[in-house]
This record gives structure tokens, C-alpha cells and sequence, in this order.
């Protein structure tokens, strides 16, 4: 007898499920969500306060509660999957407006800074001053230089270099040091100055003779105009032929160009 009930009762044993029933578990689950929200609303209620206790507004109850300041880092707050604040508003129209303005803004950029051409244009003499000795012709000469920079940034003119060539020989040249600086769509004008001794007889006798009525010598001027913009330095090369009394001095005033437009 004892072993059949002992059989009996391991029977029984098996036969008991080993997972508890879903009703069980939804009870246990309302009770303690039941217990939780309970919690959640009295550490939410404003009514209830400890004495001397500190406490913040809690971001869930839509500013009706507060929760203890000491229990601000250590609490959760749950949102809801519904609410605004997990809803990405005008997003599309976001993105576009950011597009949009830095397309703009490079477009100004390539604009205000693509370099653009700087204009040099030799204006011709102002002044000349001549003195013959026995051999040679000492002919000073002051020329003029229209610069015209059609950048939307200022430049510096920095060095100009030039030469004077009479009958292809070098007979003066110059190299001074500048400052000159330029606003963006401006226009300037460069004097400078070169002591030419030509030595050649032919042209000695023709600036000499008293019976000849023009006195006029060839000078083929050609220089370098170095300026900087941008941290960037960059030459033009200018020339020009003029014709110079070299039997009296002469000066011819020269109006500044107008700006190409």
C-alpha cells in the first residue's frame, strides 16, 4: 500500500504544470502595475510633501506633480509613443532651408572671390627733362600708369621693375618698392620715373643740330607690376613706345582712366 501511494503521489506531481496559469500572471501584472502607477502618482502628487524635503516639477504629469530632488537622477521618465515630443516636426522643410542656404552661401562665396582681371595700361609721359653734354644724352623721364582692379577685394601693389630700350639697347632702368593699396572695383594711378643716359652718336647729332626742327627719340618701355591679394602675388607685364623731345623739357598732364566697366 505505501508504495502504491507513493507512485500515486509522484503521479501527481508530474502531471502539476511547471508553468503557472496566464491568469495568474495577468493578475500578478495588473497588481503591479496597479502598485507602480500608485507609486508613480504619489511620488508625482503635489499635495503630499515631506517636511523640509526639496522637490522639481516632474517632466510626465504635464506640470501637475513634482517628484524629491534627491530621487530626480535615479527615476525614469516614461513617454508615451504617441506624444509630440517623439514626432519630428517639419523636418522635410528643415533640411530643405539648410540646403538651401549653403548652396547660397557658396554661390556668394565663388562670387565675392573668384579672382577676376587687373587691369595695366601705360598712359603715356608726363614729364621729361633732357641735358646734352660732349658724348652722351641724359634724358629724365616720368611716366604714368593706369591700374584698375576689377576684384570685389582690395590688392596691394607691391614692386614695380621697369626698363627703357632705345634702339634695343638698354639705356635706364628702375626697380622701386610700393604700398599701394587698392579698394575692391578701384582705379589708381602709378608715376615713376627713369634716368635714361643714351650714348649713341646718330641720335647725339639729331638732339644737337640746330638746323633739324624735330628732335624726337624712340623709347620702348617694358616693366613688371607685381601685387598681392588673398595672400597670393602675382606679376603683369606692361610696355609702351613713346616718342620724347630730347631738345627741351616737356610736361604733359594725364587725367586718370575711367573704370572699365
Amino acid at each position: 500500500m505505501g508504495e502504491t501511494f507513493s507512485h500515486l503521489g509522484s503521479q501527481e506531481d508530474e502531471n502539476k504544470p511547471i508553468l503557472r496559469p496566464a491568469a495568474a500572471m495577468v493578475s500578478k501584472a495588473a497588481r503591479y502595475a496597479s502598485n507602480s502607477s500608485s507609486k508613480l502618482f504619489s511620488s508625482c502628487a503635489s499635495s503630499e510633501r515631506a517636511a523640509g524635503a526639496s522637490f522639481v516639477t516632474c517632466p510626465t504629469c504635464q506640470g501637475s506633480g513634482e517628484i524629491p530632488r534627491e530621487l530626480e537622477k535615479q527615476l525614469v521618465a516614461l513617454i508615451p509613443y504617441g506624444d509630440q515630443r517623439l514626432k519630428p516636426r517639419r523636418t522635410k522643410l528643415s533640411v530643405f532651408l539648410a540646403v538651401l542656404i549653403c548652396l547660397v552661401t557658396a554661390a556668394l562665396i565663388v562670387f565675392f572671390l573668384f579672382p577676376r582681371s587687373i587691369a595695366v595700361q601705360p598712359a603715356g609721359l608726363n614729364s621729361s627733362t633732357v641735358a646734352l653734354d660732349e658724348a652722351d644724352i641724359h634724358l629724365n623721364i616720368t611716366n604714368v600708369l593706369n591700374i584698375s582692379n576689377s576684384n570685389y577685394y582690395p590688392i596691394t601693389v607691391t614692386q614695380l621693375t621697369t626698363e627703357v630700350l632705345h634702339l634695343s639697347l638698354m639705356v635706364g632702368q628702375v626697380s622701386s618698392s610700393l604700398l599701394l593699396h587698392m579698394g575692391p572695383l578701384a582705379s589708381e594711378q602709378i608715376f615713376y620715373g627713369v634716368a635714361n643716359t643714351i650714348g649713341d652718336e646718330n641720335t647725339h647729332k639729331i638732339c644737337s643740330w640746330q638746323e633739324i626742327n624735330v628732335h624726337h627719340v624712340l623709347l620702348h618701355i617694358q616693366g613688371t607690376l607685381t601685387f598681392t591679394y588673398l595672400s597670393h602675388s602675382e606679376q603683369l607685364v606692361f610696355q609702351s613706345y613713346e616718342y620724347v623731345d630730347c631738345r627741351g623739357n616737356m610736361s604733359v598732364p594725364h587725367v586718370l582712366a575711367p573704370h572699365p566697366p
